[in-house]
């Protein structure tokens, strides 16, 4: 039995992945009294006076909504809402295990940007963040942007963020290990949807010399019409070469690969064509753009991917549970762009220089120290760029 059969099997004894348990318990009357009529009137009046008290005497201040609309659902495209059901309380059954966050799923029967911004701004007041997941570009950019604006919680895309910050704490290791210095390297990015351009703007925050994008027909330029606003908005910002063609043409001499596109539509040629000892990240699932022993054969130095069997698993587990720890925990309106600069230099270091090595750039996924260090380097940034409502305390720690 395959690891899909065995998820099968498994997902119809389990019947779901969460369940609701009670924090308090109701045994007597008095008890029934506190947590129910009439005594919750009093924390009821305490909000209405002050809805920043929601936080404090509801979980509110732990709880996180992850919502999807079911349209780019884990590499399997637009399988709607209902199915993607799965895959959301997984994502909330890791936000638990890793972060003790409490998450909920949310699954809209709607690919309108208004109503989907409208419906999940309408939810807002009873989380502390929102996780949007597995909505398709280009309309993940739109509903991002204008919740952001609405909300006074943070409202971060997962597929776009917490793999960009993933990505660069790899690359921050990978250009350690090879004497490389982020300013100084061409990354080409194939693959110019959600995770591309966000990967590709995170970079550019990291401070990195020049990156060429490339999709379907080619390497992005302002010329191509067909392009969405987010990839024309990209096209004015890289390919400082004014490199022309596809993707064999934008790896020609460039020191780092990323792929969040297709299975194997990089050849060892390709990788051969590179810069000297190039960095290799074909995250591409289940099969990546090029096989990690393929990319090593013809001269690549570090190669990661998205996948748990091979060395140097790119995951996006490392990322997101510990930048919402640390946003919930300082009350944080936003999770904003020093945010996740510090998640990925947070994550990076985590691997000494003494462990260092071609094939361990990145911590494991159950290394119980990502979720501490995150939380605390994103609690911090959270602090010092002005969009913290607490102040680091000790509980701020806890984890």
């Amino acid at each position: 039995m395959d690891i899909r059969e065995e998820s099968l099997k498994k997902h119809y004894e389990w019947g779901g992945k969460l369940e609701i348990t009670p924090r308090v318990h109701v045994s007597s009357r008095e008890e029934l009294s506190l947590a129910y009529t009439p005594g919750v009137a009093q924390p009821c009046l305490e909000i209405r006076d002050n809805p920043e008290k929601s936080f404090e005497l509801t979980r509110r201040h732990n709880l996180v909504a992850v919502i999807t609309d079911g349209t780019s659902v884990l590499g399997l495209g637009d399988i709607g809402p209902e199915a993607g059901m799965p895959v959301m309380e997984g994502k909330c059954l890791l936000f638990k295990e890793f972060a003790d966050v409490d998450a909920i799923p949310l699954c809209l029967k709607t690919k309108d940007v208004d109503e989907l911004v409208r419906c999940i701004y309408l939810l807002s007041g009873s989380f502390g963040g929102i996780n949007l997941e597995d909505i398709a570009a280009p309309r993940c950019f739109e509903v991002e942007r204008r919740l952001k604006e609405l909300c006074d919680i943070p409202v971060f895309h997962d597929d776009q963020h917490g793999t960009a910050v993933v990505v660069a704490a790899a690359m921050l290791n990978a250009l350690k290990l090879i004497h490389k210095r982020m300013e100084d390297i061409c990354c080409v990015i194939n693959g110019a949807g959600s995770a591309g351009i966000a990967i590709a703007r995170h970079l550019q925050k990291m401070g990195i010399g020049d990156i060429v994008l490339v999709d379907r027909s080619g390497i992005l330029e302002e010329s191509n019409s067909l392009q969405s606003a987010a990839q024309m908005e990209m096209c004015r910002t890289t390919n400082k070469r004014n490199v022309r063609g596809g993707l064999a043409d934008a790896l020609k001499g460039a020191d780092a690969f990323v792929g969040v596109s297709v299975s194997n539509v990089v050849t060892q040629e390709m990788v051969r064509s590179m810069a000297a000892r190039p960095v290799v990240f074909p995250m591409a699932n289940p099969e990546p753009e090029i096989m990690p022993e393929l990319a090593l054969a013809a001269g690549a130095a570090v190669v990661g991917t998205g996948r748990s069997d091979f060395d140097n698993q790119i995951n996006n587990v490392l990322a997101f549970p510990g930048i919402f720890r640390g946003a919930l925990d300082v009350r944080a309106k936003d999770i904003n762009d020093d945010m996740k600069m510090a998640a990925s230099y947070a994550i990076a270091s985590l691997v000494s220089d003494r462990e260092l090595s071609s094939s361990y750039i990145l911590p494991a996924a159950f290394d119980r120290r990502v979720g501490v260090a995150v939380a605390k380097a994103v609690a911090q940034a959270a602090v010092r760029t002005g969009v913290a409502r607490l102040p680091l305390t000790e509980e701020a720690d806890r984890l």
